[in-house]
């Protein structure tokens, strides 16, 4: 089979690699593998060395984002031949800490976690791959080939997830919210938000083309200015990483706000922020900052969910290039017109 391939900081070592057909071990499903999703983490790995290589290994298989076909599923598995999944990403610490014990990985406590196309393990960018039942995700038949989203869907249903959960503490309710960045993750986070009913914004800083229209479509309203803005938003979902931005909009949120960040800002960088104005608003009207990265099994499934019930002409405008596996390599250099680029390992 043919497999997209990097040793991590060498990208010259990104290619085409012919390897070996896998064999599922005992209990596992045999994937035919159909897209994956290319994100910055991708890049960040075969250009910038992020990720590690898996013990006693000279390269790995890239890319987290799946979506295959089952072609084998031992009979106890769940799973039958010809079923769409995807598979989760994370795998929990093998010493497992108290939130890896319980299923949830994304709170690993100890960070021993391993990541299929990231940290140790291969990931899904192969024309064949294996997973253990309990790590796939089956999907609705009619989402097709969108279900390649379900990987950035789940971490956007995670934040809002713990928006849930932090909210709790009152029963106020968020009517309106703000969403700053409007790549895939934060489109799919304003989708959920519209699916939930919010009056919802969101900000980017292009000021036309294909972003604008698809916050539009949605029912959503579309800034390029944050002064634009006109409401004091209960929640924002926070997609850019932009440090800067992000202590601008905590200034503007309105009392009892919830701020969930999902994008990495480089810890090399340093910024000058009012921290006084900002600690004494941040504790007179009960705001929360919270940080969320990864996903369980039930973001996947409500990210599964959230896609079921979406426009699937609305997502399939989502998916802006399709590269082929043989220059997969092509998809690591991003486009003015790129959403959300795919690989299509079958070509």
């Amino acid at each position: 089979m043919r497999a997209a391939t990097v040793v991590p900081g060498k990208p010259e070592r990104a290619e085409v690699s012919e390897l070996p057909d896998p064999v599922a071990a005992q209990g596992e499903l045999l994937v035919a593998g159909l897209l994956v999703g290319v994100c910055a983490t991708d890049a960040e790995i075969a250009h910038e060395g992020f990720g590690r290589l898996p013990p006693g290994r000279d390269r790995m298989v890239l890319f987290h984002e799946s979506l295959g076909r089952v072609l084998q599923a031992p009979p106890e598995s769940g799973f039958a031949i010809g079923d769409h999944v995807v598979g989760v990403v994370r795998r929990p610490d093998p010493a497992p800490c108290e939130p890896c014990s319980n299923g949830q990985w994304d709170f690993c406590a100890n960070g021993a976690y391993t990541e299929r196309g990231i940290t140790e393990l291969d990931g899904y960018g192969s024309q064949r791959w294996t997973v253990e039942p309990e790590f796939a995700i089956r999907l609705d038949s009619a989402l097709g080939e969108l279900g390649v989203l379900t990987e950035p869907a789940s971490v956007v249903a995670k934040a809002w997830d713990q928006v849930d959960r932090i909210g709790a503490r009152t029963p106020y309710r968020p009517r309106t919210a703000l969403v700053t960045g409007a790549g895939p993750i934060g489109l799919l986070a304003a989708l959920i938000g519209t699916q939930r009913g919010l009056d919802v914004h969101v900000l980017d800083r292009v000021r036309d083309g294909g972003k604008p229209e698809l916050v539009r479509d949605l029912g959503a309203t579309y800034h390029h200015d944050l002064d634009q803005v006109p409401v004091r938003p209960d929640v924002v979902i926070e997609c850019t990483g932009a440090s800067g931005l992000v202590f601008e909009v905590l200034r503007r949120t309105a009392r009892n706000s919830i701020m969930v960040l999902t994008g990495l800002s480089g810890s090399a960088k340093t910024i000058t922020v009012p921290g006084a104005a900002i600690n004494d608003a941040m504790v007179l009207h009960n705001s929360v900052v919270v940080g969320s990265v990864n996903g369980n099994l039930a973001h996947y499934r409500d990210a599964a969910e959230a896609l079921a019930k979406a426009d699937p002409e609305w997502l399939e405008r989502l998916i802006t290039r399709r590269v082929p596996l043989s220059s997969w390599t092509d998809a690591l250099t991003r486009t003015p017109d790129d959403v959300k680029v795919v690989i299509d390992l079958r070509r």
